[in-house]
């Protein structure tokens, strides 16, 4: 940051590159600050010879305003606004329509307004839908990859030659009026004087950015920011650090401005609170109540299924996202609900007529969440909202006994269906989904030779077939006092129950201790020796279905980060585990 000029000064230079000057009080409401301080400020810039002794901008003033201007900006449209469901499945948040305009057209003719003719919009997610945007306005288009799995530093990062005096625009926020200018003097942050429980940065009289302390709520953050080519430099260098380390993987590009307990920009506030985020569905409504997207065919289906008009579907909210679906919740007559839509590949992992078959066989047990409507075509649920509960916890003792004890009671109940899910089909099943690429694993081809060896002792252990999850992980297991629901059946299907305690391990990813409590918690008796051994098989043998299907996952740009390598190794470990149990048996 320049240090010789404050802020205040800054805004008379920048104030005198456009207006003359015609009183010192006039002049403190106009950048609103004192009369002492603008005084101040201009005695000081007098005697730096950037003002002249009638208060007119010397040639010294305006070079320096020059070198610090805007001439480019950048607009980072690479995410897939996941909070903006169900409209993010449809189109992406810089091509919403908001009374009458696209919303990043509205954006870049702003800043073109101003003279930057300079603009590059970093894309990702439904990136063909800004294609057209080179062709219309002169914009450059920069694809960000791996957004899923670095965030929006890493957009930032692709273009950082680029920093130098330039605006940084996030595509979904929409601004009443013009908020960028032809002249800029020094770098800033975009925030509202209101403050909010989310943002833990606080705007100081001075002009200052700081983080709060814990439990304080900050000001409102836009997210539209100048740097000028000093501070660029600096934030250059720091995604560039950023770039070398996977801990700031899924970091924000504001990572870069951190400096001590501040921020190494000044704020700057929209006082008329000009710019409005849309972030969510409802955000969209509030801006544009006739926008042409909000007619969402998926919020008409809701409507559809509670006869009622799409206006009364209210709160819509996102869910954090699934390994395999999307969802988000949503208000209907004071009661919330859950709408699941399928995720990217679905239709190629999930038999939803299967799922459908399920439902109907667990329907009178109540022991999941009420499915209000399931599509056994495509796979949207409604279901209702369980209040007061919270998730399995697999690093606490009292929760794991607890779902492995009610685990077991399902069991026992011996629900048929008329379908089975086989464990080493779907393990050539997910393989084939990669179309004939090689795996990423480089000893892939013994790692599942080994997991199919298993197979012959799993098949010479007796064993019962009942309804089995298949997915029974402690995401899945849901709490709530004396209370236990189990959701989310769409792998379910006739299978060895036994195979539901090592899913639970796999995804908890236990240690073998672990793994041995986890069993003696489910089994009433001892568990038998070669039933403990036969669920170490399945430990092997799940590690590489999960991992076959996390690889088929990665294809489509959907990655699962350490899990992934912890089902891979779980193949490998598990396989030796059973090895050695075996050889101890026959010594």
């Amino acid at each position: 940051m320049n240090t010789n000029l404050t802020r205040i000064e800054k805004e008379i230079i920048l104030y005198l590159t456009e207006h003359d000057f015609s009183s010192q009080r006039h002049l403190a409401k106009e950048i609103e600050c004192s009369l002492g301080m603008v005084n101040q400020a201009l005695r000081r810039l007098q005697q730096l010879e950037f003002v002249g002794n009638h208060n007119q901008l010397t040639q010294k003033a305006q070079e320096l305003v020059a070198r610090n201007s805007p001439g480019c900006a950048i607009i980072l449209a690479a995410g897939p606004g996941m909070r903006m469901a169900p409209i993010n499945t449809e189109v992406s948040k810089g091509m919403l329509e908001i009374k009458g305009e696209v919303l990043i057209e509205r954006t870049i003719c702003q800043i073109q307004e101003k003279g930057i003719y300079d603009i590059i919009i970093v894309v990702g997610f439904m990136k063909e839908q800004y294609e057209y945007l080179i062709d219309k306005y002169q914009v450059k288009l920069v694809v960000n990859p791996f957004y899923a799995k670095k965030n929006n530093w890493y957009s930032l990062y692709l273009v950082r030659k680029h920093l130098k005096n330039a605006y940084i625009v996030p595509c979904d926020i929409w601004c009443e009026h013009n908020l960028f200018r032809t002249k800029e003097l020094y770098s800033w942050y975009l925030v509202q004087g209101r403050k909010v429980k989310e943002s833990n940065i606080s705007l100081s009289s001075r002009g200052q950015l700081s983080f709060v302390k814990d439990q304080e709520d900050g000001n409102a953050l836009v997210g539209i920011a100048y740097l000028t080519a000093e501070i660029a430099e600096i934030v250059n260098m720091r995604l560039e650090e950023m770039a070398k380390s996977r801990s700031c993987d899924h970091c924000f590009w504001e990572e870069a401005l951190k400096n001590g307990n501040r921020l190494l920009v000044y704020g700057k506030e929209d006082k008329e609170q000009s710019a409005r985020e849309i972030n969510t569905y409802e955000d969209l409504r509030e801006l544009d109540s006739s926008a042409k997207h909000l007619k969402s065919e998926i919020v008409d289906l809701i409507a559809q299924v509670f006869r009622t008009n799409a206006e009364e579907i209210k709160d819509i909210e996102v869910l954090k996202k699934g390994m395999t679906n999307r969802s988000f919740r949503f208000v209907y007559q004071n009661k919330k609900y859950i709408m699941r839509i399928p995720g990217e590949g679905t239709d190629c992992l999930i038999n939803r007529q299967q799922e459908h078959e399920v439902y109907l066989a667990i329907e009178k047990e109540k022991i999941c969440d009420e499915i209000i409507y399931l599509n056994p075509d495509n796979g949207y649920k409604i279901t209702g909202y369980l209040e007061g509960v919270r998730t399995c916890d697999p690093c606490h003792t009292d929760d794991v006994v607890r779902c492995m004890r009610f685990l077991r009671k399902f069991h026992q109940k011996n629900i048929q269906v008329n379908h089975a899910f086989d464990l080493y089909e779907k393990i050539e099943y997910y393989e084939r989904l990669w179309e004939g690429r090689p795996s990423c694993y480089r000893d892939y081809p013994e790692t599942k030779e080994n997991v199919f060896w298993l197979k012959s002792y799993i098949d010479s252990i007796e064993k019962e077939r009942t309804l089995t999850h298949m997915d029974a992980v402690p995401d899945n297991f849901l709490l709530k006092e004396n209370e236990i629901y189990l959701i989310d059946w769409e792998y379910a299907g006739m299978q060895d129950p036994h195979l539901d305690i090592a899913m639970f391990a796999a995804y908890a990813m236990y240690q073998r201790e672990d793994v041995d409590k986890l069993i003696d918690a489910y089994f009433e008796q001892a568990c038998p020796k070669d039933i403990r051994i036969k669920i170490y098989c399945y430990l092997a043998t799940v590690g590489l279905l999960w991992s076959n299907w996390c690889e088929y996952k990665s294809k489509l740009g959907v990655e699962f980060g350490e899990y992934s390598l912890r089902q891979y190794r779980f193949a490998k470990d598990y396989y030796k585990i059973v090895q050695e149990e075996l050889r101890k048996e026959h010594l």
